[in-house]
């Protein structure tokens, strides 16, 4: 008969090495200075703090969007800013994935709470960074396309250009690589347009 892994106990952090699922009810209480995500039960931690770029492209991106929603009833979070990604159960020791997008867009006001959102998100922007281009490309691309994030954006600052996946019949469908010269707009933010060349003329 096989024997369950023992989970380690919770004092302040998670063990990295447990081959076994963390909930969010483990997360909740993690007692750590670094912010850190659960995905599929899995734990990662943040790398780094994100550079000097990744936040200047994060402080004026939430500039346009914020200026956007203005008056709409959609509402712009940055991280840190806890979203919860049920598969089942809303229960907190039946949530597994828990994530802090650099930016996320939530039209579904019944999906927000005190702790953060709980449901996908309408939007949800990544700025993608040396250390953690890997959990974005992959990891988070899976479990923000199973719970049904409709547009999910990639953004690299450093080659100042951007990728939008949309999701259509379950899959997600990849737009061009979009750089400078290019005027995006977002299928799930109606009239939403970001001209690039704008945006990353002053990304140095």
């Amino acid at each position: 008969m096989k024997t369950r892994e023992k989970k380690p106990p919770l004092t302040k952090e998670p063990s990295f090495s447990y081959g076994g699922k963390y909930s969010y009810a483990d997360y909740l209480n993690w007692e750590m200075d670094e912010m850190v995500e659960i995905i599929k039960g899995k734990v990662f931690k943040w790398t780094a703090a994100p550079s000097r770029i990744h936040q200047k492209v994060v402080n004026q991106l939430s500039f346009e969007l914020n200026k956007f929603l203005n008056g709409k009833q959609c509402e712009l979070y940055p991280a840190p800013f806890d979203v919860r990604l049920p598969t089942k159960s809303k229960k907190n020791e039946d949530i597994f994935t828990v994530v802090q997008p650099d930016l996320c867009v939530i039209c579904d006001k019944s999906k927000l709470d005190d702790a953060g959102c709980i449901g996908a998100p309408d939007l949800i922007v990544e700025i993608l960074s040396p250390g953690n281009n890997r959990k974005e490309l992959y990891h988070k691309y899976e479990v923000y396309r199973e719970s049904g994030v409709k547009e999910y954006w990639l953004v690299h600052p450093f080659e100042h250009t951007l990728l939008i996946y949309t999701l259509k019949n379950g899959a997600y469908a990849a737009s061009r690589l979009y750089g400078k010269g290019d005027i995006v707009e977002s299928s799930v933010l109606k009239g939403f347009q970001l001209d690039l060349e704008e945006f990353f003329k002053n990304m140095d």
